[in-house]
């Protein structure tokens, strides 16, 4: 494994927000300050299709990446895009009944809850705060 594909998947690792490969960029450059945009993406594409990481395609255009790859779900925030693992235990039978009702080969799911983080929760109460009554 390269340098850069180690420090790339060393900080995804260390991640609790699923980044996008411009904030990984970003973290990526204070280690390697000549590291190109292409390279983050290029390498991310790799780890991925090695199976290292999870590359994430929840609600937004931009994907995300997951550096962990245990069965988990994952909460996305619908204000600010923040997405985050949530500490559940996965829904057991639930392939199963999957299995059952469509026919299909089932061989895994991918759950993701939606709502607001409460950093947005907060946000939104302030200006509801600030702004009068008519």
């Amino acid at each position: 494994m390269t340098a850069q594909r180690r420090v790339i998947l060393d900080l995804l690792r260390k991640q609790e927000t699923h980044p996008t490969g411009d904030e990984l960029y970003r973290l990526a450059r204070r280690r390697l300050p000549r590291i190109s945009l292409g390279t983050v993406y290029r390498n991310l594409e790799l780890l991925s299709e090695a199976g290292l990481i999870r590359k994430l395609a929840l609600g937004r255009t931009q994907r995300r990446f997951d550096g962990k790859l245990d069965q988990h779900y994952h909460a996305r925030c619908l204000r600010c895009g923040r997405v985050e693992d949530v500490s559940l235990h996965p829904v057991s039978g639930l392939e199963r009944a999957a299995r059952r009702a469509t026919g299909y080969r089932i061989t895994g799911h991918h759950v993701e809850l939606v709502g607001l983080c409460p950093e947005c929760v907060r946000e939104t109460g302030r200006k509801r705060e600030e702004t009068p009554e008519a």
